[in-house]
């Protein structure tokens, strides 16, 4: 596992610069003028400081492959940002990264937690009221959008019965309502993945015999079948966190949090190439350390795995 390791480490890099190459040929070819700024044309000695300042003036390997990503982002940490005049973009990830990462472990752990349990839940009382119910709910979770969950909440929990804010950041309150919206439907996938693996795996031989050793149904389930069932979630575990843990602009619009999901959109309305290409490389870097984990996590929940790597 360690070789294993060390080996998906070394292709880091390579894959971040692969991720990075195709970001720069779809942001290089977007049709408009990332220097435009909507409100009135640029005159020429406008438009020239704005291109000593953005790098524009530089050969594009030069500026999308060195000056941007290396030198003004990595070691001199300026690198402006086309719309924020006051911010770099170190400055906006530095601010906006730790507040999407706060509020996506709230929702990862949210999500995980009752996932797996309505998931086992449903799977133990089969074809009863209580899975007939979680089914309905996993489905509800997956269709709803976020935005209507959202208002929702916000309608319930912060007008109607006044019991938390409506908004806002700081405060451990503040981060109940849409940490709830931002797991919804990733813990609808969970319970489904949950139940249906608990299902195929409850009436295995190794099921079956654990049961004609006189071990509790319960401790049948959690224990010898939940290890096996919990394989297929694990899987979604890596890309689910990724995206959680990123934020989501919909549900950071929603409840005013001052999130990374914000920049991210408004930087491809805006055609902010710095911003664009600092948060696709942020997020696909998250999106490869968790799919890291996942893997290594494989082989120690599995020794089959385990043993023939």
């Amino acid at each position: 596992m360690t070789a294993y390791a060390l080996q998906r480490l070394l292709q880091v890099p390579l894959v971040l610069l692969i991720v990075y190459a195709g970001s720069v040929l779809l942001v290089a070819t977007t049709p408009g003028d990332p220097l435009a700024t909507g409100e009135r044309e640029l005159t020429p000695e406008a438009r020239r400081a704005k291109e000593i300042k953005y790098n524009y003036d530089q050969p594009w390997f030069e500026r999308y492959f060195y000056t941007w990503p290396i030198k003004r982002l990595l070691i001199d940490r300026d690198l402006p940002a086309h719309r924020y005049e006051d911010w770099t973009v170190p400055e906006i990830l530095q601010a906006s990264l730790p507040v999407s990462l706060q509020l996506g472990l709230f929702a990862f752990c949210i999500a995980l937690t009752c996932g797996t349990a309505v998931g086992i839940l449903s799977a133990a009382r089969r074809n009863t009221w209580v899975d007939y119910a979680s089914v309905a709910l996993a489905m509800v979770g997956v269709s709803l959008p976020p935005f209507v969950v959202g208002a929702a909440l916000l309608f319930v929990f912060g007008l109607w019965l006044g019991v938390l804010p409506v908004g806002g950041w700081g405060r451990l309150e503040q981060i109940i309502l849409p940490s709830i919206t931002l797991s919804l439907p990733f813990m609808a996938y969970i319970a489904r993945l949950t139940r249906a693996g608990m299902l195929d795996v409850v009436d295995q031989d190794y099921i079956r015999t654990a049961r004609a050793k006189g071990v509790s149904r319960w401790r049948v389930l959690l224990v010898h079948a939940f290890k096996n069932a919990f394989l297929p979630v694990l899987s979604y575990l890596g890309p689910a966190a990724a995206a959680i843990l990123t934020g989501s602009f919909v549900v950071e619009k929603i409840f005013n949090v001052p999130g990374m999901g914000v920049h991210i959109v408004e930087s491809i309305s805006n055609r902010d190439q710095t911003v664009i290409l600092a948060t696709v490389l942020t997020y696909s870097a998250f999106l490869i350390l968790f799919n890291l984990l996942v893997d290594l996590a494989y082989g120690f929940i599995d020794p089959r795995i385990r043993l023939r790597g």
